[in-house]
């Protein structure tokens, strides 16, 4: 396996974000001008309830270092009980990460409304740097990917 030069290396983060709170937020922070890393990958979701632990799995399979699902504000899903259903996936991945190997601070949700821009740019900085702090992924890399 090639080796990192850890001084230059940016975290990949991979974000799902729920489409009318989170990705509202993303896309409100960036009519506002607001800085987030440029290293953050964001996948529009319907809901953060419909997000599969394969997905998350799959992530770190395709060199992600961290993964983020960011969902409503528990009580107030368009889809009423979605971020729910998120919140209990949420510990169960975090066992199955665990059991695996993978660090689980490399895996967290949040909850972001549509209005709240400054809160996504403020989580994804924080979420890069903690990630930043755990190092590469090499767990799950599939052999050859390049990142």
């Amino acid at each position: 396996m090639a080796t990192i030069d850890t001084a230059n290396w940016e975290p990949k983060i991979l974000a799902f974000a729920c489409n009318w709170c989170t990705y509202t937020g993303a896309d409100l922070a960036g009519l506002n001008r607001m800085k987030y890393p440029e290293n953050v990958r964001i996948i529009r979701v319907p809901c953060s309830g419909r997000v599969n632990p394969q997905f998350i799995i799959r992530g770190f399979q395709k060199g992600f270092d961290g993964v983020i699902v960011c969902g409503c504000h528990p009580g107030d899903c368009h889809y009423t009980s979605g971020n729910y259903f998120t919140r209990r996936r949420f510990l169960l991945m975090k066992r199955l990460l665990e059991f695996t190997g993978i660090d689980i601070g490399r895996f967290q949700a949040r909850w972001i409304s549509g209005s709240e821009a400054g809160k996504f740019r403020d989580t994804m900085k924080k979420v890069t740097e903690e990630i930043r702090a755990l190092g590469p992924n090499q767990k799950f890399k599939e052999a050859g990917n390049n990142g």
